[in-house]
């Protein structure tokens, strides 16, 4: 039995990944903790580096993507219950395993952006498909004529 919620839901890893990650600052928190445990205020002030035009992150919000980071099991929260309050985040075993992901991701942001209409007119002769679809394959499929496994 799978041991994700959101993948028995959905039947899909991808789809399961990408509500794991989703948000705007998730994988950027996610990368900042890959060297060590970080307090709040550190994380936040590693989301505004290197960030050009980015607006100063609402505590609301940066509050909010840690604890859904810390519910899924991505980063660890450690209270140290003092006065003044002392939490430090790090990254899990699972949140470790997610670094390499990122990590591959990176050159894409950094290389120029193609335009938008090219990407789209190249994925739709490669695939056959609209740009905009995204579905799961099923654990078997059809292969011109031949069933295979996934």
């Amino acid at each position: 039995m799978s041991g994700s919620k959101s993948t028995t839901i959905c039947g899909c890893p991808v789809t399961a990944f990408q509500k794991m990650i989703s948000g705007k600052y998730k994988l950027r928190i996610m990368w900042d903790l890959k060297d060590g445990p970080l307090r709040y205020g550190e994380i936040r002030s590693g989301l505004l580096r290197g960030a050009e035009g980015t607006q100063e992150i609402a505590p609301r919000v940066l509050s909010r993507e840690l604890k859904a980071l810390t519910h899924t099991g991505l980063i660890d929260r450690k209270d140290y219950g003092v006065v003044p309050p002392k939490v430090e985040y790090r990254l899990t075993r699972k949140g470790q395993s997610f670094i390499p992901v990122i990590s591959a991701i990176r050159p894409v942001g950094q290389s120029p952006p193609a335009s938008s209409r090219s990407w789209r007119e190249n994925r739709s002769n490669r695939c056959g498909v609209a740009a905009t679809t995204v579905t799961c394959l099923p654990a078997k499929f059809n292969l011109g004529g031949s069933s295979r496994a996934i």
